[in-house]
Formats: C-alpha cells, sequence, structure tokens
C-alpha cells in the first residue's frame, strides 16, 4: 500500500444507505480507524488490485510454453490495422 504524507488536497463524495454507513463504521471501528481512512484504504486496494489484475497473470509451464509459442509466431496480415496505422492523426494533419 502507498503512504502518503501532509495535507490531503481533494475530497471525494458518495452516498450511501444507513445501513451501509453503519457497516462501514463497524467496520473501521474494528480495525482502528477513522470512517474516512477505512473507506480511503479499502478502496485504494481495491483500485490497485483491479489496475494490477490488467497487468499481471499468472501461468502453468504448460500454458507458458503455449503463450511464449504464440508470441513467437509471425503476426497475420490485417489490413485494417495496417490503414489506420497508415492514417495521420488529427494532431499531425
Amino acid at each position: 500500500m502507498t503512504t502518503r504524507t501532509g495535507n490531503r488536497e481533494t475530497n471525494i463524495h458518495i452516498r450511501a444507505h444507513a445501513a451501509d454507513r453503519d457497516l462501514i463504521d463497524r467496520a473501521a471501528e474494528a480495525s482502528g480507524k477513522t470512517r474516512s481512512e477505512f473507506v480511503l484504504d479499502t478502496a485504494r486496494r481495491g483500485a490497485e488490485e483491479i489496475l494490477r489484475d490488467q497487468r499481471v497473470f499468472h501461468l502453468d509451464a504448460t500454458a507458458w510454453k503455449t503463450f511464449m509459442r504464440e508470441l513467437d509466431k509471425a503476426p497475420r496480415d490485417n489490413p485494417k490495422l495496417a490503414a489506420l496505422f497508415a492514417r495521420k492523426t488529427p494532431w499531425q494533419k
């Protein structure tokens, strides 16, 4: 988890049902945190996990060999992709 020091410079506002707030408050108290600390820490961990899951994946030895074999293959012709790369971007015109 990332540690941050100093003043926080922005607000995050959410609306919740009273029952959800009460549940969060009980969990925050059980973990020795304020509601804000608990919500922010939990949201940050969730965000990091989601982003990490998009970059890291695990394969067993057989799947790894298959994956590497596919990466080593020459790419197939893709006329639509070639046309896309040949076009100038709006800022190049």
